[in-house]
């Protein structure tokens, strides 16, 4: 080979060795750069971006006991949402709220009465937390119905939808908000009568109270479900819940099509990890002290923070050309499951 031949191998040699040098070198300052926002991140908290600081995690290592009662819960859900302030957006209406005596419906109870609405609230048979979530909606100068029973017993649902209306003379909002959830690690795990509830519950209790309520609706009036970030992206240990809430989402969508002509409203609210009685009576007791902490927030959600969008969704004034959406609550823009 003549000498032009290795001064061309040489120079090709050289760019070689220039282009590994300079891939090291790149690799080495991303590196470097990962290793420093790894600390900073395990150094930083959960994001504050609300009104007032929220609780996160660790929390205890709690495991309640079915169906889960609020005021063994440490720390307490927050839900009254303080810095809120009503404007008369639900004035005069009236609002049932399923599962509204703790957690997500006692908080929408809550701020429905302080938009001007009464309020009755379905519950399974946690009376101490019914009755905390009467008292605070009459200390904001509304009327509270408590209307215990079970939301898979559509009879039961007919006679709730019937009091109400025979007690506060109409019926405005129907949010369905009860659930059962119980985790499992196989499908195999989960019995008949295990899906059986789930299903009965988050599905039945559904369409039981939509079909009871929507004789008593007229234009204007809505209906708001409890979604969940399960019925977006699953989660591997709620198989049949994340079925139910999948469901409930297409219900939404079907219903809200199927009413508009008459000037009801349907959507839903998809929540991410909650704060409430429901996940530490459910989650394995060393899965609740990180409960939420894989958000994009790194903290779970408080009740109060989820409220104002039932508020917003019920409001004919902010919503009244919204229907058929499932709106993400989540602390960020991806599932934590």
């Amino acid at each position: 080979m003549n000498s032009k031949g290795k001064d061309s191998d040489n120079t090709e040699n050289n760019g070689v060795i220039d282009a590994v040098a300079k891939q090291r070198k790149i690799q080495q300052e991303t590196d470097a750069m990962d290793s420093q926002r790894q600390q900073q991140s395990q150094n930083e908290g959960a994001v504050q971006a609300g009104a007032r600081v929220q609780p996160a995690p660790p929390f205890p290592a709690l495991h309640l006991q079915k169906p889960g009662i609020e005021s063994e819960l440490s720390p307490r859900p927050q839900f009254m949402a303080p810095d809120y302030k009503g404007s008369g957006k639900l004035q005069d209406m009236v609002a049932i709220v399923t599962g509204g005596d703790s957690g997500i419906g006692r908080a929408v109870a809550v701020l429905y009465a302080r938009e001007g609405a009464d309020v009755a609230i379905v519950y399974l048979n946690e009376h101490d937390d019914a009755e905390e979530t009467r008292r605070c909606i009459e200390k904001e100068g509304r009327r509270c119905l408590l209307l215990p029973g079970d939301v898979r017993d559509s009879a039961f649902c007919k006679d709730a939808v019937k009091q109400t209306v025979d007690t506060f003379g109409k019926l405005d909002v129907l949010v369905n908000n009860a659930a059962f959830q119980e985790h499992a690690m196989a499908l195999e795990e989960i019995t008949d009568e295990h899906f059986d509830l789930t299903m009965k519950t988050n599905l039945y209790g559904y369409f039981y109270m939509a079909k009871a309520a929507l004789p008593h609706m007229r234009s204007g009036s809505s209906i708001i479900n409890s979604g969940s970030e399960t019925g977006i992206f699953g989660h591997k240990m709620l198989l049949d819940y994340s079925m139910t809430k999948g469901g409930i989402h297409s219900f939404t969508k079907a219903l809200a099509t199927n009413v508009i002509s008459r000037g009801i409203r349907v959507n839903a609210v998809a929540p991410g990890p909650v704060w409430t009685p429901l996940n530490p009576a459910d989650q394995p007791v060393g899965q609740v002290p990180q409960f939420g902490g894989s958000t994009d927030m790194k903290r779970p959600a408080q009740p109060e923070e989820l409220s104002p969008a039932y508020v917003f969704l019920a409001s004919p004034v902010c919503a009244g050309y919204i229907t058929g959406v499932v709106l993400p609550v989540m602390g960020g823009v991806t599932g934590s499951a």
